[in-house]
């Protein structure tokens, strides 16, 4: 599957006593669908995955799930320190309907998590999802940063697609995508090269079907278009004409619906290993590097900005593509890194998105805080 273009790890609302807000879930996520980012990740870090409840994942995946528009890629963060517990969230997700999983490296066994525990875990999951695998390395939570050979050695296994690399460095990107250039794979995507999944076939054919019965009753109820009982044939009107509902929506539906899917040009991209970065301050060197896109912590707040260093790159044009960088970079290094997801949900909030507050033992910003934040995020408005 294509993973190019800008993934905001989106966060979970809570209401003030620290339940899970879904409707602002849901309002977020419909505003996040307008804009141009390739699709969203759900339970990452910054989703403060880590503070849920297994119950509390699950819903914030269904709800996440049951907003986003169908021609945004889906990806669910399932990890945990099991390999047995991410196999069963991993598939959860699948049956709703995510197109990947978003699977962070265990950490809290750490002097046992030698190369062969790591390789022993990604491969596990891997070969039990029913989804592709993201491989997930955020050192600055996790304490561990994926060594290159070993992204290296699971970018064989065939349902291992990519990484999402958040530790910044452009020369480790270097080394994975130069390391992984033998991975000869390919996505299906649209002509104008946007992703296509097999849960944006599945919208684009229930659509049809809706529409197809739609028609059928306005059909049958001007009575011109009434099928014969028995024999599934188109009735003729009082003119001895058939049914323009009925033509469409009974006499070919397998054909029709064939015709609509097709219509999406739909084409083969050879895409390999796909790496994105992770970090907002440094994403033009990432993607010179070799990323594909990105899943940036900045990006829940700001998408636009983020996605215009990513379009002024993807268009060739460098001098642009640093400038749209030099804008946010120092505000992503103080909101998004520094002062962490307390600033990001308040910025959130000052960007028509709800932002609300974290749940303890994070706290929310203080009044000095929220003013910095304010004049950080003046002029990055999405």
């Amino acid at each position: 599957m294509l993973l190019h273009g800008i993934f905001p790890p989106i966060t979970t609302p809570f209401y003030p006593d620290g339940r899970v807000y879904f409707k602002k879930l849901e309002h977020n996520v419909e505003h996040y669908s307008k804009t141009p980012i390739g699709g969203i990740a759900v339970l990452g870090s910054t989703g403060e995955a880590i503070m849920l409840s297994d119950d509390e994942r699950r819903d914030v995946l269904k709800t996440a799930r049951e907003s986003c528009a169908p021609h945004k890629v889906l990806i669910g963060g399932t990890g945990a320190e099991s390999a047995f517990e991410t196999i069963r969230l991993t598939e959860y997700a699948a049956e709703l309907g995510y197109d990947a999983a978003l699977v962070r490296t265990p950490f809290f066994y750490k002097p046992q998590l030698k190369a062969a525990n790591i390789l022993a875990f990604y491969r596990t999951v891997a070969d039990h999802s029913p989804i592709p695998v993201l491989i997930y390395s955020v050192p600055v939570f996790t304490g561990y940063d994926m060594p290159p050979e070993l992204v290296i050695e699971l970018a064989n296994h065939p349902n291992i697609v990519g990484i999402k690399e958040s530790g910044g460095d452009a020369e480790k990107i270097r080394r994975m995508v130069e390391g992984t250039s033998h991975i000869k794979r390919s996505a299906t995507v649209t002509a104008t090269f946007d992703a296509v999944t097999p849960r944006m076939l599945k919208a684009a054919q229930a659509e049809l079907q809706r529409e197809n019965a739609e028609l059928i009753s306005v059909g049958v109820l001007s009575g011109a278009g009434k099928i014969h009982a028995g024999t599934g044939a188109p009735a003729r009107n009082a003119e001895g004409h058939l049914g323009t509902a009925t033509l469409r929506g009974s006499a070919e539906p397998d054909s029709a619906l064939n015709q609509t899917l097709n219509g999406l040009k739909t084409r083969q991209k050879e895409v390999g290993f796909q790496i994105l970065a992770g970090t907002a301050q440094r994403l033009f060197p990432g993607l010179n590097a070799g990323a594909v896109g990105a899943v940036l912590a900045f990006a829940a707040p700001a998408p636009t900005a983020c996605y215009e260093i990513y379009a002024a790159w993807k268009e060739g044009d460098a001098d642009l593509a640093r400038l749209k960088q030099e804008r946010i970079s120092a505000t992503a290094v103080r909101v998004a890194s520094e002062l962490g997801i307390p600033a990001m949900k308040y910025a959130l909030d000052l960007n028509g998105y709800y932002g609300g507050p974290p749940r303890l033992p994070l706290l929310p910003l203080t009044a000095d805080l929220k003013a910095e934040v304010e004049k950080l995020m003046s002029d990055i408005r999405n």
